[in-house]
């Protein structure tokens, strides 16, 4: 009896050893993703950087069972990215998702070995985030917004706006890796427009104000602000003081439109976040991001403020209205 005992429980062992293994691979891998955020924390649903969960559910990911957020935000603040990209990596995140070129900067020093995906960056292979678009090596991956391809398209844009335009403002961010490139692409279009390009470093919030009076002071007829998650944040002060100081601007989204600027020519931000899930997808399936090439948009959105042009007395000629995708009145 005892010995038939015996023989019992050393099968009911030796069985429950063998199934441990297959209970471990059938529990589902919780993947740690951590967002480098340049910006605040979202204060809406409707706030672009939503869209990355949304374009996790379309895949058939669901939060808290196949993956779980760290999240750290700048603030609009870029001198904290380095420590914020050093947290995640402490906290051994499996895949890192800056929001822009100055994150991704930081997270490219913090870790050589952690997959990131940039959900948006100028131009990778100049930053040297890349080899090459379709090949980028290294541990980063993501998507390319073709800013200095539009470049020459923000100065014809607002000349048709503004049909006298001579000279332009360009609004740059010193915190920022990407903007000396951006400037220089804008300077070249507008020497071939024969225009004069001016450049006003503006790196915090008290440098706006001045910043606006020195442009009207000194003569300039139109303002373009790169794109610049800390620009986005203050983008209400900025569209105020564009108008206040009689300055038609144009911007790369169109939230700057809508809270105030006159146009925005560029791609969905939104989108850009939505579809960085799909490079989240390919490596959590195994692919590895040095073999995932870049994205570029496929699609950009002209967008006019009506009221704010007539807040500005300019009539906005009917073929730049019939060319924008949404005129708001």
């Amino acid at each position: 009896m005892i010995a038939r005992r015996e023989l019992l429980i050393a099968l009911g062992v030796g069985a429950l050893s063998t199934a441990m293994p297959l209970l471990a691979q059938q529990q589902p891998r919780l993947w740690h993703i951590g967002i480098l955020a340049a910006r605040s924390r979202p204060s809406s649903p409707n706030d672009p950087y939503a869209a990355f969960t949304k374009g996790m559910s379309e895949l058939g990911y669901i939060e808290g069972k196949d993956y779980a957020y760290e999240w750290v935000y700048a603030d609009g603040d870029y001198t904290r990215l380095p420590g914020l990209a050093a947290e995640l990596v402490r906290r051994k995140v499996d895949i890192i998702v800056p929001t822009n070129s100055v994150a991704a900067l930081a997270a490219q020093r913090a870790t050589n070995t952690i997959p990131i995906v940039v959900a948006v960056t100028p131009d990778p292979v100049a930053e040297g985030f890349a080899a090459s678009l379709a090949r980028p090596g290294g541990n980063m991956t993501g998507q390319s917004a073709t800013f200095i391809e539009l470049s020459p398209k923000f100065l014809e844009l607002l000349r048709v706006a503004v049909p006298k335009l001579s000279l332009v403002a360009v609004v740059v961010n010193p915190g920022s890796n990407s903007h000396p490139a951006l400037r220089d692409a804008i300077q070249s279009a507008a020497e071939k427009l024969h225009m004069h390009l001016r450049s006003w470093s503006m790196g915090s919030p008290e440098d706006f104000e001045r910043g606006f009076a020195a442009m009207s002071r000194e003569g300039v007829q139109g303002v373009v602000v790169l794109t610049d998650a800390f620009f986005l944040l203050h983008r209400q002060q900025l569209t105020s003081l564009a108008l206040k100081f009689r300055l038609p601007s144009i911007y790369y989204q169109e939230e700057y439109v809508a809270s105030g600027g006159l146009l925005s020519y560029g791609f969905n931000l939104a989108d850009m976040y939505r579809s960085s899930a799909s490079f989240v997808d390919k490596i959590m399936k195994g692919a590895k991001p040095g073999d995932v090439p870049f994205a570029q948009p496929t699609r950009f959105f002209l967008v006019i403020n009506r009221k704010t042009a007539k807040a500005l007395g300019l009539k906005i000629p009917q073929e730049l209205l019939l060319r924008a995708d949404r005129v708001i009145e």
